[in-house]
């Protein structure tokens, strides 16, 4: 019979994004000692595996790794079944016609060009694994030789050992009977019921950089593995998974049809429109408007219990972005009766211009959907299945009594980047750097590691806003590794290469006012080919970088000096310049300045280095290239105005202005 092509598509990578890259590792160490098993096929393709220790496994012609079933007695995907399927692989490529493992050789393992390296986490059948650094481990595929090219089942085509795509090929072809038969009957009539409700869904479809469809939902992000086979697919929420994998195939078909040929493609699936409690919007408008009213000056005390009502209100309806818009707005009021540093005109004007502005959208019906306005599909939180993350780097921030970080870890099974955040309060007169905290440990490994590091954890849960946090009672689950800078291997999502591109995209997207409040929703990686320029503005107390991309397309890379993180600008200046090797890419938020794209740095990968300008040592002193500072900019200092104006109007109420308020205004307007 033909060769399993699904089987054929495994690589190590998904098998560890199936898994865990533990297992695999075992599994490849197996084969490549020669423990093979003896293989045989069923006439309903059936493989069926004998193994040296006496264990017998088997992995049915539907269903996935998870329908395997193994005589070992370890929950969920075993090694034997990894096994199994490197075995199968190694003697299709060896060219048998139907395998028994009489002509098997032995495997060879070796690193995959360009792979990063990656911890191994705890295995199903192995103790608690211990935090901290393990043995970086890179596992490929084995050598194939060639062989004759066939098309096996679902029309993937084999070639010298090995499946490629034949054409384009998209998860809304699945039928429903196909589904059923993947994730059960039981699953597929929960997805119908969500399906009546209505959702939102982000459609990616795959590219030669990024080969693998895949679906972002509010409850996580999809994958399809391998081409034509949904068995494989990978659902990144720790339960609802096979749910998941419907409303994906779902979201797919509309996409297909409302959307064809677009890279991301936003649809609405099912339901007739969210039903949204307007009251209950209208009540934290209102509290919002009082505010503005009176102003953070004025509101006092007054403000604790309408805001109270009206978010228990916000969270009784399921309005997430409104939620934390509120919670942003008691958070301004508090810092500012606390004087803290956390308080901002300018941060407080905004969210009172938000609140309205997401009800206006729904109102009046705009172009984003209401689902994406006011969040009413995200849950609170959402544990994860284990995850590997990559850390992209680190901002220290500080208050008069308070220190916090916030580690930013890509996900690239996502395409998104999530946040960790951690603070601690202060003691009194104590006097503490960013590089103190890089010390300091989180979840049994330092932020220093998480921020440069890969970690392998199974221990995260997600909120609404992608910020993360490692369960409690499971932080032996979480492991984390040295990381070398081996960022090329981001999805295109979060890795920019055409920084002319990115700029169309950031221009293209909603008022951020409507968007969804994701905690790093504008940082990217960017791939450098090339620094321009390095200088220091010493009246700012600012370090101005210009990168190109490898088309010549530049950026600004610009940092403004913290008392917080005094060696930062010079770490940053030094990465750039080359003092840790070439400079390759830089992480940070991105955002469209008067002169072009602007990057605030998080990190630097130079050479093999990953640096992190916030945690990095020094007092500040080191010499720095001077340069002239740019000439101001007529639009971007008028808009400065106006937007100063309009936060001092939110600092003392509109009750409250001054009688040349207005004539100022209209100065500014003009």
């Amino acid at each position: 019979m033909s060769a399993r092509a699904d089987l054929l598509a495994l690589t190590p990578e998904v098998l560890a994004t199936l898994s865990n890259r533990g297992l695999v590792k075992r599994a490849a160490k197996a084969v490549d000692a020669g423990e093979l098993p003896q293989l045989r096929t069923d006439g309903d393709g059936t493989v069926h595996a004998a193994h040296p220790d006496g264990v017998g496994s088997s992995l049915p012609a539907a269903g996935g790794l998870g329908a395997g079933s193994c005589s070992c007695g370890a929950a969920g995907i075993c090694r034997h079944l990894l096994v199994l399927v490197l075995a199968y692989q190694r003697q299709a490529a060896a060219g048998a016609s139907a395998p028994d493992g009489s002509d098997a050789g032995a495997a060879t393992v070796e690193p995959e060009p360009g792979a990063d390296a990656a911890t191994v986490g705890p295995e199903p059948d192995a103790g608690a694994a211990t935090v901290g650094p393990e043995p970086a481990v890179a596992i490929a595929a084995p050598r194939r030789p060639a062989a004759t090219a066939g098309t096996g089942p679902g029309g993937v085509v084999v070639a010298d050992g090995a499946p490629t795509r034949a054409g384009s090929w998209s998860p809304g072809e699945v039928t429903d009977e196909a589904l059923t038969e993947v994730v059960g009957a039981a699953a597929l009539a929960a997805a119908r019921r969500r399906h009546r409700r209505g959702y939102v869904a982000l459609v990616r479809r795959p590219t030669v950089e990024d080969p693998v469809p895949q679906v972002e939902l509010p409850t996580g992000t999809v994958r399809f593995l391998v081409p034509h086979q949904v068995a494989f697919a990978h659902a990144d929420a720790a339960d609802g998974g096979a749910e998941a994998v419907a409303l994906a195939v779902w979201a797919y078909r509309v996409a297909d049809r409302e959307r064809p040929g677009l890279r991301e493609a936003q649809v609405r699936v099912g339901g007739g429109g969210p039903e949204v409690d307007l009251a209950a919007l209208d009540r934290a408008v209102g509290v919002a408007g009082e505010v503005l009213l009176a102003g953070a000056v004025h509101i006092g005390a007054g403000a604790a219990a309408p805001l109270a009502a009206a978010r228990r209100d916000l969270d009784a309806a399921g309005l997430r972005w409104p939620l934390l818009a509120l919670d942003e707005l008691a958070a301004q009021l508090d810092a500012y009766a606390a004087r803290g540093a956390r308080y901002r005109p300018a941060d407080l004007a905004e969210v009172l211009a938000e609140l309205p502005a997401r009800r206006r959208a729904v109102a009046n019906r705009g172009a984003s959907p209401a689902e994406r306005v006011l969040g009413t599909d995200e849950p609170a939180e959402t544990p994860l299945r284990r995850l590997r993350l990559t850390g992209i780097g680190a901002r220290v921030r500080e208050s008069a009594d308070e220190l916090s970080v916030e580690v930013f870890l890509a996900q690239p099974s996502g395409a998104g980047v999530l946040v960790l955040r951690r603070d601690w309060q202060r003691a009194d007169q104590e006097r503490v750097t960013g590089h103190d905290l890089a010390d300091r440990r989180v979840a049994g490994a330092t932020v220093g590691g998480l921020a440069a590091g890969n970690v392998v954890t199974e221990s995260a849960v997600r909120s609404a806003s992608r910020r993360i946090r490692f369960a409690a009672g499971r932080i032996a689950r979480t492991t984390v590794s040295p990381g070398a800078g081996s960022w090329g291997e981001l999805p295109p999502g979060l890795l920019v290469r055409d920084l002319s591109a990115l700029d169309t995209a950031l221009a293209e997207l909603p008022p951020r006012l409507l968007r969804p409040r994701v905690a790093a929703e504008s940082v990217r990686v960017v791939e450098i080919a090339e620094v321009r320029a390095v200088g220091y503005a010493a009246g700012e107390q600012r370090l101005d970088a210009v990168v190109a991309d490898p088309s010549g397309a530049t950026a600004t890379v610009s940092a403004v000096h913290r008392s917080i993180c005094p060696g930062a600008l010079d770490c940053l200046a030094a990465a750039l310049t080359g003092a840790y090797g070439t400079p390759r890419y830089v992480s940070g938020a991105v955002r469209r300045g008067a002169g072009g794209l602007v990057v605030e740095p998080l990190a630097v990968v130079a050479g093999q280095t990953v640096v992190v300008p916030d945690l990095a040592d020094g007092t500040g002193d080191g010499p720095l290239a001077s340069t002239e500072a740019a000439a101001p900019d007529a639009v971007d200092a008028a808009l400065r105005e106006g937007l100063g104006l309009l936060a001092r109007a939110a600092h003392a109420g509109l009750r409250h202005l001054r009688a040349g308020f207005p004539d100022r205004l209209r100065a500014a307007g003009a």
